[in-house]
Parts: structure tokens; C-alpha cells; sequence
């Protein structure tokens, strides 16, 4: 029963962080929204920085499990580029201005330990699958993994900073979505890129 409320709980906070970020969400809302006592939410989370960091970790840890079972798969390594930046894009989409905005003001560590994970634990393995298409010919022969990794990375870092988005007319989706077209033009060959169709990307919600 426990790990359910739990789950009701994280599921209603979530909902709220993303309609309205988390400065202006209260506890009193969210066990409002599970029609539970906010003792009761107390109980499991003992204050909302708690309640987000949980509910963060957790996105965390399915997000890498993703990443894993794609770089594990014997699928072809153009198939699994798609699938990697599907992945990305479908997170991006889910993640909210407000709510990427207010962990950056208002709860810094955490944001700097989202970055951390992003580069280190997911973004890492891109690397490698460069190398690994430039190796089978699916990158150009004149392109530079190292680089065009650097430059993925600096574009995304882009992409996922709330003080950059604000400021623009677009979603953090629609950016994602055309930086990967604009980028993975350049540096496809011809035949790769017949397979790599940006069309086939799915991008809507799924679980992680």
C-alpha cells in the first residue's frame, strides 16, 4: 500500500511541476491532488526539495536504463542513433520551461547534478556511437567524430538551459527536432541517410 501512495504522490507532483514549476506548487496541492492528508505526504517525502529530487532520480535512472538497452542492441548502428535521439527528444519534450527554469534558480545542486548525469552517463555514449558510424561508413569520410560529438553536445546544452529557451518562440522539442535534422544532414552519407529518416523519429510520450 505504501509504495502505491508513494506512487500517487510522485505521479500528482509531477503533474503540477510541470504545469507550473516547483517554486509555486505547495505540499497542501499535491495532497489535495491525491486525496491525502498532507501528513501523510509528509510521511514519505519530508519536504518538496525531497519529493523532487526523488522524483528527478528516478526519471534519471529510467532514462539511462533506456540508453543501455539501446547501445546493447545488435540493431544497425543507424537504427540505434535514431532510437538514442528519439529517446533525448522525448525527454526534452516532457521537461516543462517552468519547471527547468525554478530547479536552476531555486535548487541549483540539483540542476548541476542533471547536467552532470546528462553528459556523463548519457551523452557519453554518443561518442562512441560516431566513432562506431564512422567506422561502418555512415558518417562521411571527412567527418570528425570528436568534433561533431562537441558539437551535439554544445547545441544540446543549448537546447536544454531555460534561460535560452525563454527567449525564443519554440518548444524545447521543436529545437531538438531541428537541430538533429540540421546536423545529421551534414554529416550522413547519401545511402545513410535514406535510412536515417528523421520522419520515423518518435518523439510523443512513452515510459522510459
Amino acid at each position: 500500500m505504501e509504495d502505491k501512495d508513494e506512487g500517487r504522490i510522485i505521479d500528482a507532483a509531477m503533474s503540477r511541476f510541470m504545469d507550473f514549476g516547483f517554486n509555486k506548487v505547495t505540499m497542501d496541492e499535491i495532497a489535495s491532488d491525491t486525496g491525502m492528508s498532507k501528513k501523510t505526504v509528509y510521511k514519505f517525502f519530508p519536504s518538496k526539495e525531497t519529493l523532487l529530487m526523488s522524483i528527478v532520480h528516478i526519471h534519471l535512472r529510467k532514462v539511462e536504463k533506456s540508453v543501455h538497452e539501446i547501445v546493447a542492441s545488435d540493431k544497425p548502428i543507424e537504427e540505434k542513433l535514431v532510437e538514442i535521439f528519439a529517446l533525448v527528444g522525448r525527454t526534452v519534450r516532457k521537461l516543462s520551461r517552468p519547471f527547468m527554469a525554478d530547479i536552476q534558480k531555486y535548487i541549483p545542486s540539483l540542476w548541476r547534478e542533471i547536467d552532470t548525469f546528462r553528459r556523463e552517463r548519457i551523452l557519453s555514449q554518443l561518442l562512441q556511437m560516431f566513432k562506431q558510424a564512422k567506422k561502418e561508413g555512415v558518417f562521411r569520410e571527412d567527418v570528425n567524430p570528436d568534433l561533431f560529438y562537441m558539437i551535439v553536445m554544445t547545441t544540446i546544452q543549448g537546447i536544454m538551459n531555460p534561460q535560452v529557451l525563454s527567449q525564443q518562440s519554440f518548444s524545447a522539442e521543436d529545437a531538438f527536432r531541428g537541430m538533429f535534422g540540421i546536423l545529421y544532414e551534414g554529416v550522413l552519407t547519401d545511402e545513410a541517410r535514406q535510412k536515417f529518416n528523421l520522419n520515423n523519429m518518435n518523439f510523443t510520450s512513452q515510459e522510459s
